[in-house]
């Protein structure tokens, strides 16, 4: 009765271990199939500069901000008026009387002196703050480029990670249909293994979703169609930080294009300032006029000037400089504001790169040896009736979590440095890769 159990068992084993081979099978054919170049993130970034649209939409804005420089600084248009005065409603009178002549005029208005490159110096300041924000653009595509592009090696690492344990929990079940079948174990302990072994195949297909997500995403930040194919990315080389906090924060000041921009906003904002002020003052409108009068009559000219007078400057001139230094004051904390928002996020970056780099060695160097070392001996001992089925699982499971947790370590430390690289101002952020 024993020997039937057993058979009917191998035979139930034999047909999951086949039905779970093709199902991996299966499922490396897609992923080698999805992944037969590979795809390096230097080429990413270098086409998401080219193509990237919301920095091609930036980069008209410049555009856009440089031809509204001359613009401002130029005279208003000038004026020309021409017609006739008819002396009576009875006839024509032109030649025949002293007051019909045809007319013609040209005047110009010239704002007060200081006002026209004051308003240059205004429109200068926002073109270099939208220089800063296409600086700024473009740093932040590149950094969502690596978080992308990490995240992706990441999904596919643990893809590799689950196939390789999974020839582990193999052995785990063929350990538990050995003890099955010479009458030392349980059908349940067979179940197990087989139950670990399928759940890891449900993780990888979850995983394989979140690589389509991932290529959509980024697809639509290099300025692709989401659906154009990429290949597996390249392993990423550890990137170096030569530089302590306190230099990041020294040099944020200096380089960020963030900051930049809220300066050149801060500039800008007191240049209205002064312009406001300038509004107390008069503008002179210059008018030359012509009357060309027939027969005997002699020509005449002109020659008039209009000034406007600010008589309601407590409603108008004042309240408009009023509004100038209230939105100076507030570009003023504006600034301010991104400076400690900037400080905070260097620190926060900081301290994830040093506590990855602790992690990543506490994983490397003494987690995961120490627990596939413990793995092995829990292996041998349930082999030897010493040691329970559901403890030597525990221990696979453990190291399988210590190894997806350092690269997911690896991969969170990346994108905190390519946060810094970002925020700090790019390539001026020393940095090197081993």
């Amino acid at each position: 009765m024993k020997t039937k159990i057993c058979r009917k068992a191998l035979r139930g084993y034999l047909k999951e271990t086949i039905y779970f081979t093709l199902c991996c099978l299966f499922l490396s054919l897609r992923t080698v199939c999805a992944s037969d170049e590979a795809l390096n993130l230097q080429d990413l970034i270098d086409e998401s500069l080219k193509s990237n649209h919301e920095i091609l939409v930036s980069e008209s804005s410049v555009a856009v901000s440089g031809y509204k420089i001359p613009q401002v600084k130029s005279l208003p248009d000038p004026l020309f008026t021409f017609g006739y005065q008819n002396d009576g409603f009875g006839q024509y009178t032109y030649g025949k009387s002293d007051q019909a002549w045809w007319m013609f005029s040209a005047s110009q208005m010239f704002p007060f002196p200081g006002k026209l490159s004051l308003k240059g110096e205004v429109a200068a300041q926002e073109a270099e703050s939208l220089k800063s924000s296409y600086r700024e653009i473009k740093l932040m595509t590149i950094e969502k480029v690596k978080e992308l592009y990490y995240d992706l090696f990441l999904a596919y690492k643990d893809i590799d990670l689950i196939r390789d344990r999974t020839i582990l929990f193999s052995r785990i079940e063929d350990a538990a249909v050995a003890r099955y079948s010479s009458g030392m174990g349980v059908q349940e302990e067979v179940l197990m293994a087989q139950t670990e072994k399928y759940m890891l195949l449900e993780k990888e297909e979850m995983l394989k979703q979140k690589i389509q997500s991932l290529e959509s995403m980024l697809n639509s930040t290099i300025g692709r169609d989401i659906t154009s194919p990429l290949g597996r990315p390249v392993e990423p080389g550890r990137t170096e930080l030569s530089l302590s906090m306190e230099e990041l924060l020294k040099r944020h000041v200096e380089h960020s294009p963030f900051v930049k921009e809220k300066e050149r906003m801060v500039a800008a904002a007191e240049a209205k300032v002064k312009i406001a002020e300038k509004e107390y003052y008069p503008d002179f409108t210059l008018n030359a006029g012509y009357f060309k009068r027939g027969g005997e009559f002699e020509d005449m000219w002109s020659f008039t000037t209009t000034i406007n007078i600010p008589i309601f400057y407590r409603t108008k001139q004042r309240q408009g400089v009023l509004e100038a230094q209230a939105l100076l004051t507030a570009a003023e904390h504006e600034l301010q504001g991104a400076k400690i928002m900037i400080s905070s996020t260097i620190r926060d970056n900081y301290t994830m790169t040093k506590t990855a780099d602790s992690l990543m060695g506490l994983y490397k160097d003494g987690l995961i040896p120490k627990t596939y070392q413990d793995f092995e001996s829990a292996l041998a001992g349930y082999v030897t009736g010493k040691v329970e089925a559901i403890t030597v699982i525990s221990r696979l499971k453990a190291l399988l979590e210590y190894e997806t947790s350092y690269w997911g370590q690896f991969v969170e430390r990346e994108k905190a440095i390519a946060k810094l690289e970002s925020i700090t101002g790019g390539m001026d952020l020393q940095l090197r890769g081993e």
